[in-house]
């Protein structure tokens, strides 16, 4: 893998570290930041519901996971690193449409064509800074897993 190739994996594994501390945090009960998700996550976490806690913790470690994934993907077997650059080039598309998917219906949202139970902060948060921030880790992971299999060489 050529030296832009791995950047981009670093780039993905540091957006995604990013947002397992981000999990962690508010796992723990930090409460800065948790205003601009809004809606029922806001509310759970204002109730510090022990059960809301133990489901962040775990999306925490399952982000940490795609940063491990990602991190393989700098190996040196040639096949192996084919199947995880697919992985990652699916899970990047999945990724990006997830925070489009949420920019597009939260914008109709604050055009009141769709009724949700978000504050105009948390609307703008999420329209801001929140759904083009997962767009952008789709695009990382896609991205990295399609310069993954650029770099691979045939096994003879």
């Amino acid at each position: 893998m050529d030296r832009r190739g791995k950047g981009v994996v670093y780039a993905g594994i540091g957006w995604t570290v990013l947002f397992a501390v981000m999990s962690f945090y508010w796992a723990a009960g930090g409460m800065i930041g948790v205003e601009s998700l809004g809606g029922a996550v806001y509310e759970k976490a204002l109730e510090r519901d022990p059960e809301f806690a133990a489901i962040v913790w775990a999306t925490g470690f399952v982000k940490l996971a795609g940063a491990v994934l990602l991190l393989l993907l700098l190996g040196r077997r040639g096949s192996f690193r084919r199947l995880l650059a697919w992985i990652c080039m699916v899970a990047g598309v999945l990724i990006f449409l997830y925070g489009l998917a949420n920019f597009v219906t939260i914008s109709l949202a604050g055009l009141n064509v769709l009724d949700f139970d978000l504050s105009r902060h948390a609307m703008v948060w999420r329209l801001v800074f929140w759904e083009p921030f997962w767009m952008a880790g789709g695009w990382l992971y896609f991205a990295a897993g399609r310069k993954r299999i650029a770099g691979v060489k045939p096994i003879d």
